[in-house]
């Protein structure tokens, strides 16, 4: 199975797997997608153990104080040196990354776990979703990523999916400096490599996982009306 052909960043929502007529298929949607040099993709999926049944896969294998482990995350879908005893990837992944090998990231997220097609995905994608909402602690304890951080949520007041990233990427260590910043200031610098190592995040992660609690806004507000209307 070929998931991409192209050098780009964001993250690929899988819904499901059906099985009609002995085929399986496996549902899924790749929003906030950018065009760049390295690829980099997570795939957030409700059921991670059920899509790596499907596809054959090496987990890629990381160095942590001198011992090697497998990936939480990680795993590469194309050819790559196997340890037999260990059925990882054999080249720790930041290295791999340099020698062009192509590692996915398959998270379990359990934002999807209501979605019943890609047509409800879209139609909740597309509505614009209640920004005031965010100004209430009670909603961003709900909200992927940013349920641990609602003052930094209520400080900067995004009112948009852009301003939303931002959020999620000056939570991170590297970019927490520009808390107290201008919205123009922010938006200047905070896709901008550091040049340590503190953590940050990617521009296409933090739209790709804006996206993700704009769907969890826009569910809220659609289950809120459905028990309106019972």
């Amino acid at each position: 199975m070929r998931l991409l052909d192209a050098d780009c960043c964001g993250t690929l929502h899988i819904l499901g797997i059906k099985k009609e007529n002995g085929v399986k298929t496996i549902q899924m949607n790749l929003i906030g997608t950018e065009m760049i040099v390295n690829t980099d993709i997570d795939i957030d999926i409700a059921d991670r153990k059920k899509l790596l049944q499907c596809i054959p896969h090496t987990p890629a294998m990381m160095n942590s104080k001198g011992k090697q482990q497998k990936h939480n995350t990680g795993v590469y879908f194309h050819k790559v040196p196997v340890n037999p005893f260990t059925d990882t990837c054999t080249v720790d992944f930041k290295k791999a990354e340099d020698l062009g090998y192509f590692k996915l990231d398959i998270l379990n997220v359990n934002v999807y776990d209501s979605i019943q097609s890609i047509e409800e995905l879209d139609e909740l994608l597309a509505m614009e979703p209640m920004w005031e909402l965010l100004e209430h602690e009670d909603v961003v304890k709900k909200c992927f990523h940013i349920h641990n951080h609602f003052p930094v949520v209520k400080k900067m007041k995004p009112k948009s999916v852009d301003q939303l990233a931002a959020v999620l990427a000056v939570i991170r260590p590297a970019k927490r400096y520009l808390l107290d910043k201008s919205w123009d200031q922010v938006m200047q610098e905070v896709w901008i490599k550091p040049a340590g190592d503190e953590y940050y995040f990617k521009k296409a992660h933090a739209h790709a996982y804006a996206l993700a609690i704009v769907l969890q806004l826009n569910m809220m507000v659609k289950e809120n009306h459905s028990s309106l209307k019972d």
